[in-house]
């Protein structure tokens, strides 16, 4: 299978902060890899080297066949970039915003009017297309932006938190348009996320990155199982034999009680309930990413690490060391 980007140790240092620890990494040409972890563990800095936008201090990159470090512009030549703050002209309109972008990119003008046309279609603004973006609301400019990113067809799109601070309606929204950009033009994508269900709904696998390092890869399916199927919380005096269980994976002690991992729940529930001892409550419950996310980092993914993007990470470290 072609490789759309290759990774080499890549790492970012700001001092004594190690942003993104050597890194290595293939994905697969038309394959969406979401970047799962929380604010400052590495993501939006990992696609910003990816994208050109910072050097390593180390390693190197492949992407589309370009490498980072030898040639940055033909690197973004053959890229497009959904920032997570917004950074569409707001005192343009959609359709000016759009043709602008053609030009930078040097899309003949025809091609690029049509192309613009085609995009706001798909991206549910034609109807918009001539209204001042300061009259948009968010969900609408996030779509514009991802228009803009797919202006001149890219052979790899970076989304960063494509949805962050959007209400449910317009994630769902936004999601809808990732899918069909990925069934329409088979585009490689890396999407940086903290939403477990985004990750899990638009990924074909998922990298679980923090503090820098990737700690887990695979699709979802696969890390879930990694833990088992389901998971059973028992609250009161829970026999401590039950780990011992061939059918037992895991078993973590909660307020006043235990949560266990546990394989084939139909055909051991019973032995299982048996053998748990004198508890008052059982609930049971499928393991989610949030239980993977726990498992591979020792934390979870609410428990933030610092700023959102590349520049309040360096302040914060900055600030630190006053």
């Amino acid at each position: 299978m072609e490789t759309a980007i290759k990774t080499f140790n890549l790492t970012k240092k700001f001092k004594d902060l190690t942003a993104v620890d050597s890194i290595n990494l293939d994905i697969p040409k038309g394959e969406t890899l979401a970047l799962l972890g929380p604010n400052g563990a590495g993501k939006t800095t990992f696609i910003s080297m990816l994208s050109t936008l910072v050097k390593p201090t180390s390693g190197t990159a492949s992407v589309a066949g370009v490498d980072i470090n030898e040639n940055s512009l033909g690197v973004r030549k053959k890229i497009g970039i959904v920032f997570q703050e917004p950074s569409t002209d707001d005192i343009l309109t959609a359709r000016e915003n759009l043709e602008l972008h053609a030009m930078l990119y040097g899309l003949p003008r025809a091609a690029a009017l049509k192309k613009i046309d085609e995009i706001l279609e798909v991206v549910g603004l034609s109807k918009r297309a001539d209204d001042f973006v300061k009259t948009y609301s968010g969900g609408m400019r996030r779509r514009l932006e991802i228009a803009r990113g797919l202006i001149h067809d890219p052979e790899v799109l970076f989304l960063d938190e494509p949805t962050l601070g959007l209400d449910p309606a317009s994630r769902k929204v936004i999601w809808d348009y990732i899918k069909g950009i990925k069934a329409r033009n088979n585009t490689t994508m890396i999407l940086t996320t903290h939403y477990m269900e985004e990750a899990d709904l638009l990924s074909d696998r998922i990298a679980i990155i923090d503090y820098g390092k990737i700690v887990a890869l695979d699709t979802a399916k696969n890390l879930k199982n990694v833990l088992g199927q389901d998971l059973v919380f028992l609250k009161g005096a829970i026999n401590p034999e039950i780990g011992k269980l061939d059918f037992v994976l895991d078993v973590e002690k909660e307020s006043g009680g235990v949560k266990i991992m546990i394989k084939d729940l139909n055909r051991n529930l019973k032995e299982l309930i048996n053998k748990a001892g004198d508890f008052s409550e059982i609930e049971i419950r499928r393991v989610s990413l949030e239980d993977v996310f726990l498992k591979f980092t020792g934390h979870k993914l609410e428990e933030e690490k610092g700023g959102g993007n590349i520049f309040e990470t360096i302040a914060q470290y900055k600030t630190k060391r006053k």
